[in-house]
């Protein structure tokens, strides 16, 4: 995983502050130079604090050493053989320099990072300043991690020819596209009596046309030499730090001023820009979560696992690339005030690319809120409430959280008569663990909810102690690859309980890791250097009523359904050092005994699943993808690229029945929304927005007909459904 990445969801505990823990220590720090003490700070509360706390040996120092290079030099352009065998000597002594509070290797790597960057502005100006053959038949191979340092500096340079012409053939590519279009634009024009104005672009040669790729490579590169030419050394020890603290786990962070201010911001709930999360995986800025109600969100231009390859101001002409740019500049490219525009060339995760502009706006913290619809389906009614975050007031838990929304949709819902709920988990990362403790006991009479270990201390059980129940009615609950932490912890619970049947993919995201942020600040009584930031470190971990741990193996869903995400790696397992899977001992639970032929419904449900047509559509597309994505290496040829790019709108094109499917459930907000949407146009648009995804929903639909199997005459107790006060 990318060591610049910025996507980081903090897991809210109101019921433990484990960094209480930290406050142990009489130590001074009182190093006059700021690296230095930097390091002392953040060693000390990593050994002290860490819930598994890793020996600073040989073997981590070697991780340390090879993930900084490839954090500094991901597409290998950079350095040399030559610099790596150079380096080589620290691969061992780093753990050594730290607790020495030495910096030699850091130093070493910076200032000769420095200079091949300064070299390689004389490379892209000397390629891109003559014509690029595109007759000639070679390939790039675009798995950097496999390819090799070069030897020399003639085979560097031909490393960036390649790299060079592999971004401006994109460019030719959308250009003659432009040109060749043309005549049929001016022929819909005609047949719609619009005038037809010809772009600039249209009337270029195709010799203008390679020139002006090349122009528009040339001037992303000098945009980028821009950005980094105003980092400065602190810049890149931050880089550094952090390779250092993701050795412990992946989710224990350094945040350095400007960072932690972001994410301050982040957690405040108002995002100005496009509406999504980026995270830099190899050389693309990828889309790792859309926000729901933002710009993206309501244009419907982006998903998740779509890369961002180029960045074009409503003021400017030509996009910048920002492939191979640190996450946090092109973040700078991509927001902007609101009511600016931006357009983004997007490779989409099929691979065909495609140009979205954006409107930027102000995302509304609202959309994080639960929300919910009723579903009807002949003479029959249920109800689904999507929980998108688990989510409380910082400053008062009891003013706003998602337990007393979700309480509240299901006394909604209520009054309308379901039969059956379904709690819509998909895409939900987390967030507060007391909320989801609070969730879980809506739906049991008590009971422990989820075990949580801090490391050497004894295990603490979370429980529910209130004997009333909200819902006792059918429940399934939906997951997919990106239902994370709390969310797992929520579906664990009612699986052990066997209180609800989990449909969705394999397994959800298995992160079973809590964090807290530390301030570093704190340590130090007379501090004259100004901010040191923050830490952001894993202190618990938790389990499940039965003992298992989520961390790695997710929650596995009763009933499995493919998305297109099926055979990409993807979740916890994904990054390099994930904390293991283990086990506990169980909690003391009783078994949820309301069903009657609980494991007959799930059987029910898995042998219509083999007989969806959709579902083979679904699946067929998620490995289309893989194989995609699997590709590594890419024609540098004209007639080639541009062939395969038309293959590949044609391979997909089957797939296009996958978003036109309609699964004959009708969607109504309830009426006290109703009331609202009559003073808040957007948020009607909204709902109708919702409910049309819903009903391309092949796995709401199921979620109903399992929901149908557990109908009133399976329940054994009856609904009674007492409200918790």
């Amino acid at each position: 995983m990318s060591f610049m990445q910025k996507n980081f969801k903090i897991l809210l505990l109101a019921v433990f502050v484990a960094v209480a823990s930290c406050s142990f220590t009489s130590k001074e720090f009182n190093d006059p130079e700021k690296d230095k003490l930097l390091v002392d700070l953040i060693t000390y509360v990593l050994e002290k604090g860490h819930y598994d706390p890793k020996e600073m040996d040989n073997v981590f120092s070697a991780g340390v050493y090879k993930d900084f290079i490839e954090a500094m030099d991901p597409l290998k352009r950079y350095f040399l053989a030559s610099d790596l065998e150079e380096f080589s000597v620290y691969e061992t002594e780093i753990d050594d320099q730290i607790r020495s509070k030495e910096l030699t290797f850091f130093s070493v790597v910076y200032d000769r990072y420095m200079q091949r960057a300064e070299e390689s502005k004389g490379y892209y100006k000397e390629i891109l300043s003559e014509p690029f053959d595109y007759t000639v038949d070679e390939k790039i191979n675009v798995d950097y991690d496999k390819l090799p340092y070069s030897t020399s500096k003639e085979e560097l340079k031909e490393r960036w020819r390649q790299q060079l012409k592999f971004s401006t053939i994109s460019n030719y590519y959308d250009l003659v596209e432009e040109k060749n279009n043309a005549p049929k634009k001016k022929k819909e024009a005609e047949e719609k009596g619009e005038a037809y104005i010809e772009s600039d672009n249209a009337k270029l040669t195709l010799e203008e046309m390679e020139a002006k790729a090349r122009q528009t490579s040339m001037t992303a590169l000098d945009d980028y030499y821009d950005f980094t030419s105003d980092l400065e050394r602190k810049d890149y020890f931050a880089v550094f730090l952090n390779t250092v603290v993701e050795e412990f786990d992946p989710h224990t962070n350094y945040f350095a001023p400007p960072d932690r201010d972001r994410f301050d911001l982040r957690m405040s709930g108002k995002l100005e820009g496009i509406g999504a999360r980026l995270q830099k995986k190899n050389d693309y800025i990828t889309i790792v979560e859309v926000i729901s109600g933002g710009p993206v969100w309501r244009g419907e231009h982006m998903e998740v696992g779509d890369a961002i390859l180029k960045v074009k101001q409503e003021d400017e002409k030509e996009p910048v690339s920002i492939v191979g740019m640190r996450v946090d500049d092109a973040v700078k490219l991509i927001k902007g005030p609101k009511g600016t525009k931006v357009t983004l060339t997007v490779k989409r995760v099929d691979g065909t690319i495609e140009e979205e502009t954006i409107t930027r706006d102000v995302v509304e913290l609202e959309e994080t809120y639960a929300k919910s619809t009723l579903i009807e389906k002949e003479d029959k009614k249920f109800g689904l409430i999507n929980l998108p975050a688990f989510y409380f007031d910082m400053k008062d838990y009891g003013e706003r959280n998602s337990a007393t929304d979700v309480k509240k949709e299901i006394e909604n819902l209520k009054a309308e008569g379901v039969e059956g709920l379904v709690l819509d988990l998909r895409d939900n990362g987390g967030g507060s663990l007391r909320t989801a403790v609070d969730i879980a006991g809506l739906f049991i009479k008590d009971g422990p909810v989820v075990q949580v270990a801090s490391g050497g201390k004894k295990k603490e059980v979370l429980e529910d102690e209130n004997e009333e129940i909200v819902w006792d009615g059918p429940l399934v609950i939906l997951v997919n690859e990106l239902s994370a932490s709390a969310s797992e912890i929520l579906a664990a619970a009612m699986q052990d309980y066997k209180r609800a049947i989990i449909i969705g993919s394999e397994q959800s995201y298995g992160k079973g890791t809590v964090q807290n942020m530390i301030d570093l600040n704190q340590w130090l009584r007379q501090n004259d250097m100004g901010d040191m930031g923050a830490l952001k470190l894993t202190t618990q971990k938790f389990y499940r009523v039965n003992g298992g741990s989520t961390q790695l193996e997710g929650v596995k869903s009763d009933v499995v359904m493919p998305d297109r995400y099926s055979y990409i790696e993807i979740g916890e397992r994904d990054y390099d050092n994930p904390l293991p899977y283990d086990k506990i001992s169980p909690a003391n639970y009783k078994v949820w005994d309301g069903y009657i032929d609980y494991e007959g419904t799930i059987n029910r449900s898995k042998e219509r699943m083999a007989k969806s047509e959709q579902l083979r559509l679904i699946d067929e597309n998620a490995k289309y993808i893989k194989r995609s994505r699997d590709e590594n290496f890419v024609t540098l040829n004209f007639e080639k690229y541009a062939a395969d790019i038309e293959k590949r709108k044609e391979e997909t094109k089957k797939f296009d029945a996958i978003g036109e499917y309609d699964n004959k459930l009708n969607y109504r907000s309830l009426p006290g929304e109703i009331a609202l949407m009559k003073q808040d146009t957007t948020l009607q648009e909204k709902r109708k927005r919702w409910h049309k995804s819903l009903a391309k929903d092949i796995y709401v639909e199921e979620a109903v007909n399992v929901l149908e199997d557990l109908k009133l005459n399976n329940i054994r107790n009856g609904k009674v459904a007492k409200i918790k006060n």
